[in-house]
C-alpha cells in the first residue's frame, strides 16, 4: 500500500468509522455467537501472495463485527465508559505515524515534553495538589501509563522497594525475602481486583478490609487492622484507597485514611479510574478532601473524559521512589541531558512507550474545560433520569442511591428474583448491563449495575433502556410467581433479603427521598 492507496482507502475507513456511530443504534447491542465462530470463517493459513484491500474491508462486516459487542452504543451500560471521541482517535491515528518508542526524552522530546504539559493540565483541572505537578518545585510529577491495574502493581513495587530501604538504614544485613514476607498491604473489600492481584504479583499479603454500610473504607477500620497486624510481627506498608469502587461507585474515606497513613510511614495510593474524571466538576471535589496525604493518584482519561485506549495518569508527590525502585540504565539508553528532564522508562514497568499525551492533547483542546465537564455533568444527569423512572414504577430498589453516572438496582424480593431478571434482560440483547454483589446490613445483596457510557446518550435512550428493563421484569415476575418455593432462592438467598428504604443507611436514604 503506498501513500496514494493509503489517503484512499484512509478516507474510506474514515467513513466506515463515522457511519459507524452515526447507525450504531441499529445493531444490537450483543454479540450473537458462540465461542470457536471465528475460525470457519477464515483460511487455516495467512495468505502467501498479497490481497486486495477491497476483499479485507468486505470481511469487517462479514467476520469481525458479527463477534463484536458494541461498547459505543447507548445501550451499552456494562462495566464503566470505555472512553473515546473523534479527537481521541486523530491523536491515536498520529501517533501511530509517527511511531517513536519515547523511552527517554532523547528519542523524541516531544512525546516526554507534551507528556509532562498535559498530565499538569489535567491535574490542575481536576483540583491535585500542586505537589503532584512537574511546574512545581519539588519532585512530583505525571505520567501516563497504561491502566490503572499496571499502576497499582507500579506503586504496590515502589512502596515495598521504599519500606525495605528504610528497614535497610538500622539492619544492613538484614535479608530482603524474609522481611518482604511480613509486609502486608490493605484496600477495602469493594476494591478492583486488579488490586488483590497487585498483591499475589508483588509477593506480599493483600488484606481485603470491610467496608461499612456505604460501601466506604474508614479510617478506623484500617486503624484497628494496622494494630492487629502489628501485633502478629507483620509490616503494614500500602494502602490502596478507590475513589468510586467498581460495584457502587462508592468512595473510601480518605480524609481519615490519609492521616492515619502518613502517622504510619504507609504509602496511600489513591485509585480514582472512573470517578477521577469527574473532579473537573468542582462539585464533585468533595471526595478529594485528604487527597494531600497521598504518595500517588490515578484516574483513567480512557474511562470517563472521551480518551481511547490506553491511557491511565499517575501522579506522584516524589518521583525518586519510583525511579529507586525500577532504575536500570544501559550504555545505549544514555544521553547527554539526564537529569534535566524525566525519562519516563524509569517511571513504568516496560521499557517502550507510545506517544499517548497526543490524544490528549487534541481531546483538552477539541473540548476544553467546559466541554468535558458539560459531558460529566450530562452523564450524571442521564443516571439520574433513569433512577427516577426506576423508583416511580414502584418494583424496583436501590441498594445505593445513583451516584456519578451509575445507577444501581435490584427486583424488591428476592436474590434469585434480580438473577432472574439480569439474565433476561441479556438474553433479549436489547440492553448491556452486568450484575454485581455487595454486602448490606449484614446480608449479600445481588444487583445490576447502569452506566451511563456512551458519549451520545439522551433521554431517550434512557428511556429506552428503563423499557426494556420494565419488559423484562413482567416477564421474570410471572415465571418467578410459578417457581416452587425450595427454587426461589438465589446463590447467596438463604434469607430471602428485601432491600427497602428502612433498610437503608440513613444518609442514603435521605439522598433518594430528595431525589424522588
Amino acid at each position: 500500500m503506498d501513500s496514494n492507496q493509503f489517503r484512499e482507502v484512509g478516507k474510506q475507513m474514515v467513513d466506515y468509522i463515522a457511519d459507524y456511530y452515526d447507525n450504531i443504534r441499529q445493531r444490537p447491542v450483543m454479540h450473537n455467537v458462540s465461542p470457536g465462530y471465528l475460525p470457519p470463517l477464515l483460511p487455516d493459513s495467512a495468505p502467501e501472495d498479497p490481497e486486495r484491500w477491497e476483499d479485507i474491508f468486505k470481511d469487517i462486516e462479514k467476520v469481525i463485527m458479527p463477534g463484536v459487542t458494541h461498547w459505543r452504543s447507548p445501550r451499552f451500560h456494562g462495566y464503566y465508559a470505555a472512553g473515546g471521541s473523534f479527537p481521541s482517535m486523530l491523536g491515536d491515528m498520529l501517533c501511530n505515524a509517527i511511531g517513536c518508542i519515547g523511552f527517554s526524552w532523547a528519542t523524541s522530546p516531544a512525546c516526554t515534553e507534551l507528556e509532562m504539559v498535559t498530565t499538569d493540565w489535567l491535574g490542575k483541572m481536576l483540583g491535585l495538589p500542586e505537589h503532584f505537578l512537574h511546574s512545581h518545585s519539588g519532585l512530583g510529577g505525571g505520567v501516563i501509563q497504561s491502566t490503572a491495574s499496571e499502576t497499582v502493581f507500579l506503586c504496590v513495587l515502589a512502596a515495598r522497594n521504599r519500606m525495605v530501604a528504610r528497614m535497610k538504614e538500622t539492619d544492613q544485613d538484614m535479608n530482603d525475602h524474609s522481611v518482604i514476607s511480613r509486609f502486608v498491604c490493605y484496600s477495602s473489600d469493594q476494591a478492583n481486583s486488579s488490586v488483590h492481584r497487585s498483591g499475589l504479583l508483588a509477593e506480599v499479603r493483600m488484606r481485603k478490609l470491610q467496608s461499612d454500610d456505604n460501601f466506604s473504607l474508614r479510617g478506623e477500620t484500617l486503624r484497628k487492622a494496622i494494630k492487629e497486624d502489628k501485633a502478629k510481627g507483620l509490616i503494614p506498608f500500602f494502602v490502596c484507597a478507590t475513589l468510586g469502587t467498581t460495584g457502587s461507585c462508592a468512595f473510601d474515606c480518605i480524609k481519615e485514611i490519609g492521616p492515619l497513613c502518613e502517622k504510619e510511614g504507609i504509602w496511600l495510593h489513591i485509585d480514582a479510574a472512573y470517578a477521577g474524571s469527574a473532579f473537573v466538576c468542582p462539585e464533585y471535589r468533595q471526595h478529594l478532601e485528604g487527597v494531600e496525604y497521598a504518595e500517588t493518584f490515578s484516574t483513567n482519561p480512557h474511562k470517563w473524559m472521551l480518551c481511547n485506549f490506553d491511557l491511565s495518569v499517575m501522579w506522584i508527590k516524589n518521583r525518586e521512589y519510583i525511579v529507586d525502585a525500577f532504575k536500570v540504565d544501559p550504555i545505549y539508553l544514555k544521553h547527554q541531558n539526564e537529569g534535566r528532564v524525566p525519562d519516563y522508562r524509569h517511571w513504568q514497568i516496560p521499557l517502550s512507550r507510545r506517544f499517548r499525551a497526543l490524544k490528549l492533547w487534541f481531546v483538552l483542546r477539541c473540548y476544553g474545560v467546559k466541554g468535558i465537564q458539560q459531558y460529566i455533568r450530562t452523564h450524571v444527569s442521564l443516571a439520574e433520569e433513569l433512577e427516577a423512572l426506576l423508583v416511580k414504577d414502584g418494583r424496583f430498589e436501590m441498594p445505593v442511591p445513583a451516584t456519578m453516572a451509575l445507577v444501581c438496582f435490584r427486583l424488591k424480593g428476592t436474590n434469585k428474583l434480580s438473577e432472574m431478571l439480569h439474565d433476561h434482560i441479556m438474553a433479549r440483547g436489547d440492553i448491556y448491563i452486568i450484575p454485581a454483589y455487595a454486602r448490606a446490613q449484614g446480608k449479600d445483596v445481588y444487583f445490576m449495575r447502569v452506566a451511563m457510557v456512551s458519549e451520545h446518550m439522551t433521554s431517550a435512550d434512557i428511556e429506552v433502556t428503563f423499557r426494556a428493563i420494565q419488559r423484562s421484569a413482567d416477564r421474570v415476575q410471572e415465571r418467578y410467581a410459578d417457581l416452587p418455593q425450595t427454587e426461589k432462592n438465589g446463590v447467596k438467598d438463604d434469607y430471602m433479603p428485601l432491600i427497602n428504604n428502612d433498610a437503608c443507611p440513613a444518609d442514603f436514604k435521605k439522598q433518594r427521598n430528595e431525589k424522588a
